[in-house]
């Protein structure tokens, strides 16, 4: 997977947030796997995957559903980077 940014970030929230707290650790790992799989895929061939991207978080989130970042409530961001957090060994 590639180096992740700030608008990666902003996008593992938006889809994150999209649906209940119970189902977030389960999809946060799926989109860790879909970026690191887009990014094999693109380093072998040289060309982004079709339906993950190019292997950042952010391309591989668009691949879902997601909500408007202004809606999202200040909570229910800091519960959504609480799950990705437990998923990397860096602190937020």
């Amino acid at each position: 997977m590639r180096k992740v940014y700030h608008s990666d970030l902003v996008a593992v929230v938006a889809t994150l947030a999209s649906v209940p707290p119970a189902e977030r650790d389960r999809l946060c790992g799926l989109l860790l796997c879909d970026a690191d799989w887009a990014d094999r895929y693109t380093r072998r061939l040289g060309k982004a995957h079709p339906k993950w991207g190019n292997g950042t978080l952010r391309a591989a989130a668009r691949a879902y559903k997601q909500v408007n970042v202004p809606t999202i409530q200040l909570a229910d961001c800091r519960d959504c980077l609480k799950v990705l957090t437990t998923h990397f060994d860096f602190p937020l």
